[in-house]
């Protein structure tokens, strides 16, 4: 086995060229190759190969998890706010190579590839610097990174002595500019002279509308072959129907030999020059190596997270088969690629225990498919390739996968049908460990059935015990109480629609599946005395087990009804209970209110009373009466008593609001702190002022902490930015009541500087390219990049008939060669 054709360069495969390609592996690497942005990153991808895990093997588990969270990087680097460049990759690995033989010596075209790979390391290590800088976690990709060298010196001297088409300049040495500019003197003189002599020749010998031409490397003139006597010197050619022969006269013959001259002193000039530009790239020959490995694996890594990006591909947990297998929202990788419609995912979940699922159901229900699927989940993640799952994904990694899918015959073998699935259950059984993945399709056919599903039991039945997982489909009824009689086994199937009898492709764990043989048949319109006839002979005990699944189906449909039902009606309540939560709080805050006002009311009649009593008393002391005084002194301490409650009993409400108010800080506080913590977002918490450098500077607020995203309001502006692109602002912190408000009047954005419209259909590119360009209009953004692919441009021409007419577009171009070619326009926003 070549180093190629091994996964991540050593581990042992974990599937043989046949089963890969019976799963149509080879077609997964194709679609995740399309990703890749130079053709060494997607021959990278294409080579990549399952490694196979064994309890143990922690080198070979170690290698898969550290090759996804390589491609974890790449995710967050393409999430991140400037582009990824998509730097060229000049196929140079055969001249590295030649380097190492001394005396060798570069072409003028090498050593042009070998500059474009020195600019492409200097760019992408750049771009991994500053996307580091900006707090992207790049730490699985340091190696990759420390792999790119940084010579200016050597690119410079490259870029003397060659231009971009790979000739060496005039000015790459003196003796060159000087041997170049006589050459020109000279051949202009040969031609003058020529052009002298073809003009003195009698007119029969002329070639209408003839010039001077060149001819084996020699400047001649068109005569006909009649005047080839009058002429003299040597011809050198002649035209298809001889008429016309190319001589280069007597007179010309002595130039002719001074510019062969000058041609040889030349090309052993430029041969020198490139030889001493070889010779100063020579001691960089491990550099080089490193660099152009380290460029094509970045972006194989790239493509891989493009393609989990545009797929919405979660990353599994990655277990061993005996902690069992949990799919969430899982899809064929190839169905999702090739699909013309929203493809129906299916959810799995296999305890430890149970090692056998036996999937049965009608023909064209989506068995084989889930069958495929399940086992191209798992190996794309030992290949390094994240599986089209959800979240809560977790995944099993194997020692090997067997596959028994399709039609087995071989003429050349002598193999019937049924003979070639006996020779793989054959190789199975010899090899299959516990660790192992069995893929049976169709499990006993193609013989007798009483036979085939006795051979067939008597496999799942040695499988399960030996604790291997497998999964089989089977039309076989015999193979559907293997459920109830070996422990391990179990049922499920694919939901077929009785009424339309067209299948669902949702899949029922503990419900076998029902052939629908005659009920397809009556839709295809079979004569009704066939159909009757073919039910009565169907045992009754099979119509008893037919009814009995029936009914199965029944119950399981109406409780999928009822718990979407419930679903919807707890969403409800939820949505129910907050509306009354936050009406309750406004009904506290009125009836706050209206105390206090009662109470300051209260409190200015007492004074207002007060006054008046202290009116009265004043008028009763003119009268000098003893008990008159006594009588005021006891209803002004009775005013006091009343005034005082009152003051009590306003302080009190002011303080319960107040620690009020407090508490409820303190609560989103904490929870804004503690959601902080939990996502890894330490020193930031709700309600921060920040200042977003992707905004221009601009001061803003944080509103919601998202992981490694936050929302945040900048005066109307409501948008989510990368948590890198923010630093704490010295700016003072808005209270309670303003962040409300500001908060329920911004609109919401996310903005991206570039759009993807690869894949699209034209009405589709429509839509995506102007809610694109609103984003970056609303979020203030300078440039926008739409990745449109090179293909035919159809794609290319679309965009720019949208951006031409657009008066928020002020200008549109091509990308540069590190923008991404012919395959990206670059917009301007006005």
């Amino acid at each position: 086995m070549s180093d190629h054709d091994r996964p991540f360069g050593f581990c042992v495969l974990a599937a043989d060229a046949r089963t890969l390609a019976a799963l149509e592996f080879g077609s997964v690497l194709d679609a995740v190759a399309g990703h890749a942005s130079t053709q060494p990153g997607a021959a990278r991808v294409r080579g990549l190969r399952p490694a196979a895990v064994r309890t143990g093997d922690t080198v070979a588990r170690e290698v898969i998890r550290a090759e996804h969270e390589r491609v974890g990087a790449a995710r967050r680097l393409l999430a991140g706010e400037e582009p990824w460049p998509s730097a060229p990759i000049p196929d140079v690995g055969a001249a590295i190579e030649r380097l190492g033989v001394a005396g060798s010596r570069w072409t003028g075209a090498e050593l042009r590839a070998g500059a474009t790979l020195l600019a492409s390391a200097r760019v992408t290590a750049a771009s991994l610097k500053g996307a580091a800088s900006r707090g992207t976690d790049l730490a699985a990709l340091a190696a990759l990174a420390a792999a790119l060298p940084d010579a200016p010196d050597a690119e410079a001297e490259i870029d003397r002595v060659v231009d971009d088409a790979g000739a060496v300049r005039d000015s790459a040495s003196p003796e060159l500019r000087r041997l170049r500019r006589q050459m020109r003197g000279a051949e202009a003189d040969l031609i003058r002279l020529l052009e002298k002599v073809m003009g003195g020749l009698d007119a029969r010998f002329r070639v209408d509308d003839a010039s001077v031409t060149m001819r084996n490397g020699r400047w001649v003139i068109p005569v006909r072959r009649e005047g080839r006597g009058a002429v003299g010197g040597i011809v050198h050619d002649a035209s298809g129907s001889g008429a016309t022969v190319f001589v280069e006269p007597p007179a010309a013959v002595e130039f002719g030999n001074r510019i062969r001259e000058i041609e040889a002193a030349e090309s052993r000039e430029v041969e020198r020059i490139l030889a001493a530009a070889t010779e100063t790239l020579r001691p960089l020959a491990p550099q080089l190596a490193g660099a152009l490995d380290a460029l094509t694996e970045l972006d194989s890594l790239v493509a891989r997270a493009r393609f989990a990006l545009h797929y919405r591909c979660e990353p599994p947990a990655l277990v061993m088969p005996a902690d069992g297998v949990q799919v969430v929202e899982g899809k064929h990788p190839l169905l999702v690629v090739q699909a013309q419609r929203e493809v129906v995912p299916f959810d799995l979940s296999l305890e430890p225990g149970e090692r056998t699922l036996l999937v049965s159901g009608p023909n064209t229900g989506g068995k084989t498919v889930l069958l495929k699927a399940l086992a191209l989940l798992s190996l794309m993640a030992q290949a390094g390739v994240p599986p089209t799952v959800g979240a809560g994904s977790t995944i099993p990694l194997f020692d090997r996968v067997f596959a028994d899918i399709g039609d087995e015959q071989s003429i050349e073998a002598s193999l019937s049908t049924f003979s070639g699935h006996i020779r793989n259950l054959v190789e199975v059984m010899e090899h299959a460990s516990a660790e192992s993945l069995v893929l049976a399709d169709e499990l006993g056919s193609g013989t007798d059935p009483t036979e085939g599903a006795a051979i067939a039991g008597a496999v799942i039945e040695a499988l399960t015990a030996r604790g291997t997982m497998t999964v089989a489909t089977t039309h076989l009824g015999a193979l559907k109480d293997l459920a109830h009689e070996v422990p391990g086994v179990v049922n499920a199937s694919l939901q077929f629609d009785e009424r339309e009898l067209a299948p669902t492709y949702r899949l029922l764990k503990g419900i076998p599946g029902r052939s629908y043989g005659i009920q397809i048949a009556r839709r295809l319109h079979m004569h009704r005395a066939i159909i009757s006839r073919a039910e009565e002979r169907v045992p009754e005990a099979d119509r008893a087990a037919e009814a009995l699944l029936a009914d199965m189906e029944i119950r399981q449909r109406a409780l999928e009804e009822r718990e979407r039902n419930v679903a919807v009606r707890e969403e409800s309540y939820a949505a129910r209970a907050a509306r009354m939560a936050e009406r309750e709080r406004h009904v506290s805050d009125r009836e706050r209110a209206f105390e206090r006002d009662a109470r300051v009311a209260s409190r200015r009649y007492i004074l207002d009373a007060r006054r008046e009593i202290e009116g009265v008393i004043a008028a009763l002391r003119s009268a000098d009466s003893a008990h008159v005084a006594d009588a005021a002194a006891a209803a002004r301490r009775t005013a006091e008593r009343l005034l005082a409650s009152e003051r009590e009993a306003a302080r009190a409400l002011d303080e319960a609001e107040a620690a009020g108010a407090i508490q409820a800080g303190e609560a989103r506080a904490a929870r804004g702190t503690a959601e902080a913590r939990d996502r890894g977002g330490a020193g930031l918490a709700v309600g921060d002022d920040v200042t977003v450098s992707s905004l221009g500077g601009a001061t803003a607020q944080v509103l919601e902490i998202r992981g490694d995203e936050l929302v945040v309001v900048a005066g109307s502006l409501r948008t989510t930015v990368r948590r890198g692109s923010v630093s704490r602002s010295g700016r003072r912190h808005l209270d309670a009541a303003d962040r409300v408000a500001v908060a329920g009047s911004a609109p919401e954005m996310d903005a991206r500087p570039e759009v993807d419209l690869r894949g699209m259909r034209a009405a589709e590119v429509d839509d995506a390219l102007l809610r694109a360009l609103d984003s970056a209009v609303r979020a203030d953004l300078r440039m926008l990049r739409i990745i449109h692919g090179k293909g035919t441009g159809a794609l290319r021409d679309r965009v720019g008939e949208l951006l031409h007419g657009d008066p928020r577009v002020r200008s549109y171009r091509l990308g540069a060669w590190n923008e991404g070619g012919a395959g990206v326009t670059v917009a301007e926003i006005a």
